[in-house]
């Protein structure tokens, strides 16, 4: 199979990959597609920067590049709002490659992310959702009054990694999928349209990545300009603007937005993660990935380059 094809429908009470279907695409639209707490509103702001050529963006992040399959707004509030966009439009998605429409004059930019800091930053997040969010998540999903998530990494991480959130997913219950999501995009990794980030490498040389993603998109580097677009996708920036950037910020679906930002872990879980999850990682991952998914997924373009694996 040399092109992806849309094989299964993504429903839960987060989300709902059939909306989709409601979205008409035009050229040179960008989707951003991660697992989640995977860097997607970083690289939702890196995209937004570099279509805009500038840090002023027309609208709030939170409304310029909304997640589609998110159930809290109707599908057709959504489209219509995307369809307004006289620019090029910036879809965010956390659902696999098996599950969405692929065009060919379409960029998807994945991001990936070591699944070891991906269950600590993955506890933060489930600590800052709003007394709202989770009120709705528990009706969408018939879940009891008292129902708890761990907020512990250790607690939460054997689950994330055995319980699929589908019949045919391997992880990614209750915060969403990284093993079996990164596989769908890896194996369409020769595809010219489909840019491969990674966290890590996004932490150790945000110039060059960027400008590699500039390229990957088209967008010629103005370096007069550069120098502002670069500092704006920095950490304590997009933290600033919290209300701004943090995704359904405009909705209330935090706690406090600034938290959202609370701070990019990297590389924690080696004094967090028990010699038990450590080792239940590197079996279920071993058997689960091949191994250069595996260590580009650890290690970023400095373990393995993608488009030359």
């Amino acid at each position: 199979m040399n092109r992806p094809e849309r094989i299964h429908t993504y429903t839960d009470f987060i989300a709902d990959s059939s909306r989709w279907d409601s979205f008409r695409p035009r050229k040179g639209d960008i989707i951003v597609a991660t697992p989640a707490k995977c860097g997607t509103t970083w690289t939702q702001m890196l995209c937004a920067v570099l279509v805009h050529q500038t840090p002023d963006l027309p609208l709030p992040l939170t409304r310029l590049s909304r997640w589609l399959d998110r159930h809290t707004e109707s599908v057709d509030s959504v489209v219509t709002d995307f369809e307004a966009q006289p620019y090029r439009r910036i879809v965010k998605t956390h659902t696999p490659l098996d599950g969405l429409p692929y065009w060919d004059d379409v960029t998807y930019v994945f991001c990936g992310r070591d699944p070891r800091d991906v269950v600590l930053s993955a506890t933060d997040h489930l600590g800052n959702v709003s007394a709202e969010s989770i009120a709705d998540a528990r009706k969408r999903g018939n879940l009891p009054d008292g129902f708890q998530l761990p907020t512990d990494p250790n607690g939460l991480m054997p689950m994330w990694l055995t319980v699929g959130q589908h019949p045919w997913m391997w992880d990614g219950f209750p915060m969403g999928s990284i093993l079996y999501l990164s596989d769908t995009y890896w194996r369409f990794r020769h595809l010219p349209n489909i840019v491969f980030l990674h966290y890590a490498d996004l932490k150790r040389d945000r110039d060059g990545e960027m400008r590699r993603l500039s390229a990957a998109l088209g967008i010629p580097v103005d370096e007069a300009k550069w120098p502002a677009l670069v500092a704006a996708c920095g950490f304590e920036a997009m933290k600033a603007k919290a209300s701004e950037n943090a995704p359904g910020a405009h909705l209330g679906e935090w706690a406090n937005d600034g938290a959202f930002f609370r701070k990019g872990r990297s590389d924690e879980w080696r004094s967090v993660l028990s010699a038990e999850n450590r080792a239940l990682y590197e079996k279920i991952a071993k058997e689960r990935l091949e191994p250069k998914l595996k260590a580009w997924l650890e290690g970023g373009r400095q373990a393995v380059d993608p488009k030359a694996a």
